[in-house]
């Protein structure tokens, strides 16, 4: 895909996201889900995400989901408060309002942020699974409506288990199925309340998500090496649900944090271009880090998170942005060798599209690595049984358990990787940009790369039945194939794709699970030369099965 020629520039005014015509659809579009599927209920890696304008997140699908969500919750005896948060995209106050209503409708009690204001994804896992600790017989589950970095016209829904989580692929194939069944039956069977009866039901609990998640993160991260070494920490919220969180923080530890904007605006206007010319809110971007990375050198280490702060993006005044991957390195190391308090045995996880430079690393150690799908739900079962110590994504996104082994969040956090970022510095002295490349001197020069190609529904359904069969070749850009995975050797799931690996290389061709196109992701230990024949090789194989 060709760089946009605008890509890193703030976008004129006149490709704003049309406020008053998308809340409009919100209201008034229908989806058309007996003759359109794109207009249906699906749940992808994480949630059902869409656009009013395209009628793919609309108000009748936050009401057959939300009704979905709250039968699943009665069958399964879930009496404890929902936990409700919600990011700063235009859709996401609208879809709030109406999880609400149908919500109280069912008599579910609803806890949202105190005084109002947003709450981020790591919060409600966090919510959730400090309230669960403390009960076995009002469990609580939660709901982030969010559709993560994706860009302003966008909404998103994702339902959180009683394990904190996000829902395994059991849960949300039921809610799907059921929401789906809701909006062909004319929602008849939706339950919803009005604004006075929602105040008058009793049942929406203000809680202090800020405070709750704030005075435990002493717990995950070493706080007072980060204030006792002054590290000066620069913050773009890239307005998103985590703006309030950042003063609390500075203000409990003592630590030197500038926000360097702290505007907050649906259309997202301040976010620079991505590298296709939409405003996307990708923390792990250069293009969209445009306005951070003008200001690296004002602080030891910068830090970015999108919408709903799932994500990390981490800026070192050196070097500017990091790749996601090789912190994610950076972080595994770090993180076996300063938490003494970890069992020996545990295991880190890593995505199957993730850089070989993690499986290095976490041999190097001599520890035990977890190679599950993409997809973060694959963690939330040993993080929080606390045999996983850390899972992460690719895409930036990552959690780890608390410094006594314990769980901390099951979903994706923003804040403790960008603070760890932070203590790494603190306590080693050295920024983590300095620790990757003491990593490829020892291990390797890894050369990664990820295409995204526009396909339909019935493209990505092909992408997703690849199997074995389909490699017949033995060699792969000029090495034996040694290993083609249709199933994630950590916890044998499917991988939705197919992965196919050499000594010094691999590719992996999957379906996104939450945008209309498919992912190639290769990476080589060996030269740029040899990424580009791996391409080579990856998108011919990908082309002869969607030409069949």
């Amino acid at each position: 895909m060709a760089i946009h020629p605008q890509a890193g520039q703030l976008a004129p005014h006149t490709s704003l996201v049309n406020l008053p015509e998308l809340m409009t659809a919100y209201y008034l579009k229908k989806p058309r889900v007996m003759t359109h599927p794109d207009e249906c209920v699906s749940f992808g890696t994480s949630g059902h995400r869409g656009s009013a304008l395209l009628a793919s997140f609309n108000e009748d699908h936050i009401l057959a989901i939300t009704q979905a969500i709250a039968e699943y919750r009665l069958a399964q005896h879930i009496s404890g408060p929902l936990y409700l948060g919600k990011d700063t995209h235009a859709l996401s106050e609208a879809a709030f309002q109406t999880a609400l209503s149908v919500f109280t409708a069912n008599g579910v009690r609803v806890r949202t942020q105190l005084n109002g204001g947003f709450t981020p994804t790591p919060v409600i896992s966090h919510a959730v699974l400090t309230h669960n600790n403390k009960t076995q017989t009002d469990l609580s589950d939660g709901i982030v409506i969010t559709p993560s970095h994706n860009p302003p016209e966008d909404g998103g829904i994702k339902y959180n288990s009683i394990k904190g989580g996000p829902a395994d692929k059991d849960i949300t194939d039921w809610v799907a199925k059921r929401a789906n069944a809701l909006l062909k039956g004319n929602l008849h069977g939706v339950k919803r309340f009005s604004i006075e009866e929602i105040e008058e039901s009793g049942l929406v609990e203000p809680f202090d998500y800020i405070n709750h998640y704030v005075n435990d993160l002493e717990n995950v991260i070493d706080m007072q090496a980060i204030a006792n070494a002054k590290i000066r920490i620069g913050v773009d919220p890239m307005g998103g649900a985590g703006i309030h969180y950042w003063k609390p923080i500075a203000k409990k530890y003592g630590l030197d944090i500038t926000v360097v904007n702290s505007e907050v605006d649906p259309t997202f206007r301040f976010v620079p271009l991505d590298k296709d010319g939409r405003i996307r809110m990708d923390c792990s971007s250069p293009y969209s880090m445009q306005g951070l990375l003008k200001l690296k050198n004002d602080f030891d280490i910068a830090v970015g998170n999108d919408p709903d702060y799932d994500r990390h993006g981490i800026v070192c005044a050196q070097s500017g942005l990091m790749n996601p991957n090789a912190y994610l390195a950076v972080a595994i190391e770090y993180l076996a060798q300063y938490r003494a308090q970890w069992p020996k045995d545990i295991q880190f996880g890593k995505t199957l599209v993730s850089s070989g430079m993690i499986d290095r690393v976490v041999n190097g150690l001599g520890r035990r690595l977890c190679e599950v799908p993409v997809g973060f739900k694959w963690y939330v079962e040993g993080m929080f049984e606390g045999s996983m110590a850390f899972g992460g994504e690719e895409s930036a996104g990552a959690s780890f358990l608390r410094k006594d082994g314990t769980v901390w969040t099951t979903d994706k956090d923003g804040f403790i990787m960008a603070l760890l970022a932070a203590e790494i510095l603190a306590v080693t002295g050295k920024d983590p940009q300095t620790l990757y490349e003491a990593q490829v001197a020892k291990y390797g020069q890894p050369f990664y790369k990820r295409i995204d190609v526009a396909a339909t529904s019935a493209q990505k359904s092909l992408l997703g039945a690849l199997d074995a069969n389909n490699v017949t070749q033995t060699e792969l850009a000029g090495e034996t194939i040694v290993s083609v995975l249709t199933h994630a050797p950590g916890n044998g799931a499917a991988i939705g794709g197919l992965k196919v690996s050499t000594e010094n290389g691999w590719f992996a061709a999957r379906p996104s699970g939450t945008e209309n196109v498919y992912k190639i992701y290769l990476e080589s230990f060996i030269s740029e030369e040899h990424l580009a024949k791996l391409e080579e090789e990856a998108k011919a194989l990908v082309n002869k099965v969607l030409d069949n």
